[in-house]
């Protein structure tokens, strides 16, 4: 047993460091340099400056991905008018957004010249078979 008055001390775990100092000197100690105080005194290191905040690009986003999916979906009519008046919008007020932007307008814009050229050509064929049986059923 140990003797509560007067410990022994145990068997060091970790031999003793060869180098007096635990850790390696840093190799620039100073990251920024210092800066004189105004009001006198001590020297302090300046802020790093911050980041400016990220402009939003919501409603470029939403024209860009609505476009994509109007070119998979175009049978509704409603998403490539969507994804064209977001990226409208989104032109006006968002320029970080810029590229998608003019991305869902472009893409959903021809969507919808498509589907007028189908309206013209399905128009143009019904009236001619109506007319055509028109015609016959006169004659």
């Amino acid at each position: 047993m140990t003797d509560p008055q007067n410990p022994q001390p145990g068997p060091q775990p970790y031999p003793a460091a060869q180098n007096p100092q635990p850790y390696p000197a840093a190799q620039n100690p100073q990251p920024y340099p210092l800066a004189q105080n105004p009001a006198g005194g001590q020297p302090y290191y300046p802020m790093p400056g911050y980041l400016p905040a990220p402009q939003p690009k919501g409603l470029s986003t939403a024209s860009m991905v609505l476009a994509l999916v109007s070119v998979v979906f175009g049978f509704t009519f409603l998403l490539p008018i969507t994804a064209l008046i977001l990226g409208i919008v989104g032109l006006r007020r968002e320029p970080a957004g810029r590229g998608m932007a003019i991305a869902g307008v472009v893409i959903s814009g021809l969507i919808l010249v498509v589907w007028a050229i189908l309206l013209i050509v399905l128009l143009v064929v019904g009236l001619s078979a109506f007319g055509i049986a028109v015609s016959q059923t006169t004659s």
